[in-house]
């Protein structure tokens, strides 16, 4: 029987298809993620990047850094970034606003851990009035923060204090140790840096247990519906990250060292003490932290009256996860 004058060149040709197939599965998915904050409650994609997280779930993954939540908020509505890693007061406005595409996909801290750090020269809470106290953005969870331990001592923004934008935790700490401000809203380990150098805990904010979604991914629901894999992978990278972050305390101090210029072990070990306690090993999301937010942004937004805690949850990789049994085979690990 002869061979049909084509057949070698349809061979070929399912032969060259096949390979592009093969290129295609194995070529790793574009993702841009952002993070907002420097602290230890957002280390997890720098540990990811460390332990080669991204490459073993086939993410060609691009972090940038932004400060302040309102911002980070702002680049993904406006399509700059697929991911962010934030606090979520920023999400929550602009859920209400009509941003409704915005969802929590994962959580890793339901508290607030930051503390007001000042010098030797104020001993309470009440001799903040008629000082300066450093935040990192006006909206951020610094800045939440204080509002909130400000009022529970009868003080409040703008009539007793004055609130200075400083753009991060590191140059906040700067700001109060140099004396360019009265006080700060620290988050570990700059709290424990501050320390070392002579200031003092006015109020230390990991025992007061305030409900707040203070770090959360964050993405769209629409970029879950158009990159399924991609946007599973980096979950589930995330996941691994959290793994590493709770059980593996000398690689996460040489995370921190390398990133935050952090190499004093008692500064480390303070830090990390008082940060792990408040972290989501699974990445649960609570709904009394975005509660709280709800309640805070309703203050002078009326239509977060209307908005319930569930309708900015898309926990569908969370989920999977659970469901698949990743979560029991990781920490079984």
């Amino acid at each position: 029987m002869k061979n049909h004058p084509g057949a070698g060149l349809l061979a070929a040709l399912g032969i060259f298809a096949l390979a592009l197939a093969a290129d295609a599965a194995e070529k790793p998915e574009k993702l841009v993620g952002l993070y907002s904050a420097q602290v230890m409650s957002q280390s997890m994609p720098w540990i990811a990047q460390e332990a080669g997280l991204f490459q073993k779930n086939n993410l060609d993954f691009q972090l940038v850094y932004i400060s302040s939540s309102p911002m980070a908020t702002a680049a993904i509505v406006g399509g700059d970034v697929e991911v962010i890693l934030t606090g979520g007061v920023g999400i929550v406005r602009a859920f209400v606003q009509g941003n409704t595409d915005l969802a929590f996909i994962a959580g890793v801290k339901n508290v607030m851990t930051q503390s007001l750090v000042a010098g030797p020269a104020i001993k309470r809470p009440e001799d903040l009035k008629g000082k300066k106290i450093g935040v990192s953005r006006i909206g951020g969870n610094t800045h939440y923060f204080t509002i909130q331990v400000a009022r529970r001592h009868g003080l409040e923004p703008g009539r007793d204090f004055t609130f200075i934008q400083t753009g991060g935790d590191p140059e906040a700490m700067a700001a109060l140790i140099t004396g360019n401000i009265d006080a700060a809203a620290l988050t570990p380990p700059s709290d424990a840096m501050a320390l070392a150098q002579g200031q003092h805990y006015l109020v230390y904010g990991p025992d007061l247990k305030i409900p707040y979604a203070a770090t959360a991914f964050v993405a769209k629901r629409s970029t879950m519906d158009k990159r399924p894999q991609a946007m599973r992978s980096f979950a589930r990278a995330m996941a691994e990250a959290a793994k590493i972050l709770h059980t593996d305390r000398e690689f996460v101090y040489k995370i921190l060292g390398k990133k935050l210029r952090v190499t004093d072990r008692k500064i480390l070990d303070a830090a990390y003490n008082a940060e792990i306690k408040a972290l989501e090993p699974r990445l649960a999301i609570r709904a009394e932290a975005i509660t709280a937010m709800i309640e805070d942004v309703s203050q002078t937004d009326a239509r977060a009256k209307k908005v319930k805690a569930q309708e900015l949850v898309d926990a569908r990789y969370l989920d999977e996860m659970e469901k698949t049994g990743f979560f029991d085979q990781l920490w079984k690990k």
